[in-house]
């Protein structure tokens, strides 16, 4: 059909713009998966890979399995996901982008993973010595396998990071066919892959890495400090999601898996009674805490009229739209590294709040920390599946959705339009 798109019979020229739309969605999916890396949250896997190219050398047989191997971890778990989102949704669970942080129990689990890889890389112990010689060997005996393994790990702790590429894209997959919706979320992976691949396949990008030496040694012990950073930002995340008393909790218990950890590498009977005891204080520690783990938070009420934001409902927003109140709604949530961003920078800006002021705009925060089925489906009204969004209501007008990477000036001129 090479007819206008208004022309009868309209169906194949609906057909064209719906296939233009999926191929932009899988192009941007490309795209935002290379722009993933840049971000924080990859850069600790960022390191263990690198140390994995060095380890190789010359080797370029190896290098080309590896990453192979690392890219097949990649796109098979963001294919994962995006099949247990599809899945879940078609059952009719409100879910989006981002669901699996939004557990407690998967952000304790990844800051136990993050914490023992930091104590490994800083030399606290050998998997060797801690563990049964056919366990701690398979690192050795299944190096594809421990390559693979690295790519799941990426995507467990970097998928939330791709909403600011993917917001618009992702939430137009989520209303396709399976097939199609599975094909953007595997662009995604592919494009996050992209790079170690070509540098594993291309020798001539591997000439900036010195050879292997005394120096690896020295980099792998600075590499456990971005893992423990990340064990940081896990924490506070479980802080955001279930108080104080979860916070302390999961300190305590990744104390105790260090404490066991360091056991393990004693010799002769001090290591089976002090690793008992810790097995023991960790046990006790499990009863009497763990719910501290499971509980949400208390949620955040106004403490007074002259509070900047307030926490945000359907009801609250339809309240004050219907009061003649302009509305701005901040959909975050704390694993988000980006929300926290904006936060910090635009949305906390003296000049953007006057603005906000000045044209009496109400100010709500949607926090998506932990699951809420009732922002799950205010965002897949405005066509998105995961945070940040932002978006400006007004009454009689249409939503404004602002764009993830959130600046002052976009702001000001979203404001200038009411």
């Amino acid at each position: 059909c090479t007819a206008p798109c208004w022309c009868m019979p309209a169906w194949p020229c609906w057909r064209r713009r719906s296939a233009a739309t999926w191929l932009l969605a899988v192009l941007g999916g490309l795209v935002g998966g290379l722009l993933l890396n840049l971000m924080p949250c990859v850069f600790p896997v960022l390191a263990i890979k690198v140390m994995g190219f060095a380890r190789h050398g010359a080797d370029t047989a190896a290098q080309r399995r590896h990453g192979l191997a690392y890219a097949a971890g990649v796109v098979l778990s963001f294919l994962a996901l995006g099949g247990v989102l599809l899945g879940l949704r078609a059952a009719g669970e409100q879910l989006g982008w981002g669901f699996q942080l939004q557990s407690p129990a998967v952000v304790a689990a990844l800051a136990a993973l993050f914490t023992l890889i930091g104590l490994n890389l800083a030399g606290v112990f050998e998997f060797g010595h801690v563990l049964p010689s056919r366990v701690a060997n398979l690192h050795a005996r299944h190096p594809l396998g421990d390559a693979f393994l690295s790519g799941v790990v990426a995507v467990a702790i970097a998928s939330p990071c791709t909403a600011p590429f993917m917001g618009a894209s992702l939430g137009f997959a989520v209303g396709l066919p399976a097939v199609q919706a599975l094909s953007v979320f595997a662009a995604l992976g592919v494009g996050m892959a992209l790079p170690y691949v070509l540098v594993s396949w291309v020798p001539a990008l591997l000439r900036w890495l010195p050879r292997p030496g005394a120096w690896m040694d020295t980099f792998r012990r600075a590499m456990a400090f971005p893992m423990f950073a990340t064990v940081i930002w896990l924490v506070w995340v479980i802080g955001q999601q279930t108080g104080i008393d979860g916070a302390a909790t999961l300190l305590a218990l990744l104390l105790c898996l260090a404490a066991l950890a360091w056991t393990l590498t004693l010799r002769g009977r001090t290591r089976a009674v002090l690793a008992l005891l810790v097995l023991a204080l960790a046990g006790w520690l499990a009863h009497s805490l763990g719910r501290n783990l499971l509980e949400p938070a208390p949620v955040a009420t106004a403490t007074s009229a002259r509070d900047t934001w307030q926490p945000w409902s359907p009801d609250a927003q339809a309240a004050l739209l219907a009061a003649g109140r302009p509305v701005f709604v901040d959909y975050t949530a704390a694993w988000c590294v980006t929300c926290q961003v904006n936060k910090r920078t635009t949305l906390a800006d003296a000049e953007v709040l006057a603005d906000f002021a000045r044209r009496n705009v109400a100010l709500l925060r949607a926090d998506w920390t932990r699951r809420d089925p009732a922002i799950t489906q205010a965002l897949a009204a405005l066509g998105r599946n995961g945070v940040p969004v932002y978006v400006l209501l007004a009454p009689g007008q249409p939503p404004v959705v602002l764009t993830e990477l959130l600046s002052r000036q976009e702001v000001h001129a979203a404001l200038a339009q009411l």
